[in-house]
């Protein structure tokens, strides 16, 4: 495991001169057009081929066919990945800067794996076949590991390494509980080999509204942590000496993380690699400072969700592939590419 020893201060962590920080809110700007362009090519393009046109016909005009695929199932689609691809990014900033660990992403502290435990026991004990049910057993899942975690991590005496090995440990049981149950009840592994792959095309109104507050909690808890968990960067001594108050910090982060991840995993499946490549890509040209990391995590990672789902839209045609693969298919070999780098530099 990779976790970073505390740092003292330095140049990077001060505050950064005028030019730069309007470097950098003119890049979150432009970070900003091209998630609407991104987003306006995900109502655009789709597994049914449609001209600009009739896109246009659907979305203002149009109640009958076309508005059914634009509004009824695009324009669905686009929302919920606009806000599980920020709850992601933001998680995953979060959880790095917790654990000091650069190549951290919410299934480090077993929050994926509470909740797809949780989904299969409502499928095979509790007899919930629709998404609209099981979206709120996915939610507590997320939340009793992410407890479990903090407690098992030390509570007040949580540190970085404790907390990393906690949630891994938790992880571990947890997929084997899954792997026990899908063999043993078909019903179960029928629903889950779809839910945990990880999908958008399942994106209704009603799963939106359903996540929509945690999200927003849990976007605005965690901006909100910017300062101290910068203040945490430089080691546990050089927090305290600027007044930082360590527990309560980490425990706030690990439920910004919980409810971001959960409610992200409740609606559409366990996703991997975009809160790992996105608050990594970030840190390489903001440098290590979250008030830069965090905005920047939660505009750019839906624009890779997004860019992935409408991939798999098109290089299936009819069919599509669900974005779930094609996040692991990219983040795979960029997983490899960070770890050798990181390893690199460390020689």
């Amino acid at each position: 495991m990779l976790v970073d020893s505390p740092t003292e201060p330095s140049a990077e962590t001060a505050p950064a001169p005028p030019r730069r920080r309007a470097v950098r809110a003119v890049g979150l700007v432009l970070s900003l057009a091209v998630l609407v362009l991104v987003a306006l090519a995900s109502i655009a393009v789709g597994a049914k081929e449609l001209s600009l046109e009739q896109v246009w016909h659907g979305l203002f005009q149009d109640s009958g066919t076309y508005g059914d695929v634009v509004v009824g199932e695009r324009l669905s689609r686009t929302v919920l990945g606009l806000l599980v691809g920020a709850a992601l990014g933001l998680a995953g900033a979060v959880l790095q800067a917790l654990t000091r660990n650069p190549l951290a992403d919410p299934g480090l502290l077993g929050i994926n794996a509470g909740a797809s435990a949780a989904v299969v026991t409502a499928i095979t004990f509790f007899g919930v076949t629709s998404l609209n049910g099981y979206v709120w057993f996915a939610f507590a899942g997320a939340a009793v590991v992410g407890v479990l975690v903090f407690l098992l991590g030390g509570s007040r005496g949580a540190t970085p390494v404790r907390l990393a090995l906690a949630g891994t440990a938790i992880s571990a049981a947890l997929y084997g509980y899954l792997q026990a149950v899908m063999i043993t009840d078909e019903a179960a592994l029928g629903t889950m080999r779809f839910w945990t792959v990880g999908s958008l095309a399942s994106a209704t109104s009603d799963i939106i509204w359903q996540v929509l507050p945690f999200l927003v909690a849990g976007t605005v808890l965690a901006l909100a942590l910017a300062r101290p968990l910068n203040a945490m960067a430089m080691g546990d001594d050089t927090a305290r000496a600027l007044g930082a108050h360590l527990n309560r910090t980490r425990a706030l982060s690990m439920a910004a993380a919980t409810v971001l991840c959960g409610a992200a995993t409740a609606a559409c499946g366990p996703i991997v690699f975009v809160g790992l490549m996105v608050p990594h890509v970030v840190r390489s040209f903001t440098g290590p400072d979250l008030r830069w990391i965090l905005p920047y995590a939660t505009v750019l990672s839906p624009v890779l969700l997004l860019g992935a789902d409408v991939v798999g839209r098109v290089v299936a045609r009819p069919a599509e592939l669900q974005v779930g693969i094609v996040t692991a298919i990219l983040g795979g070999p960029v997983f490899i590419f960070l770890v050798r780098r990181r390893r690199t530099a460390q020689l």
